[in-house]
């Protein structure tokens, strides 16, 4: 664990406080920090995902089939 001194937003901190319960800035600080990062490594994922899928075409077949019930409407 590190030690830093930092300017923080604090109506952002108070709603995040009382949006998660937590009891201190730190733990707020420390559960923004650790959902931000799982955000983004989900997000990694799924693009990782994504471009799977394209490789193997499916993203076409799914737009195709998009379209054909699209337009049998």
């Amino acid at each position: 664990m590190s030690v830093t001194q930092i300017d923080l937003d604090d109506d952002a901190l108070e709603r995040a406080m009382s949006l998660s319960k937590a009891k201190t800035k730190k733990e707020a600080v420390n559960l923004a920090l650790r959902y931000y990062a799982e955000q983004q490594e989900r997000a990694a994922r799924i693009g990782r995902h994504f471009e799977r899928a394209r490789e193997w075409g499916a993203v076409e077949d799914a737009e195709r089939m998009h379209q054909v019930e699209k337009h049998a409407r």
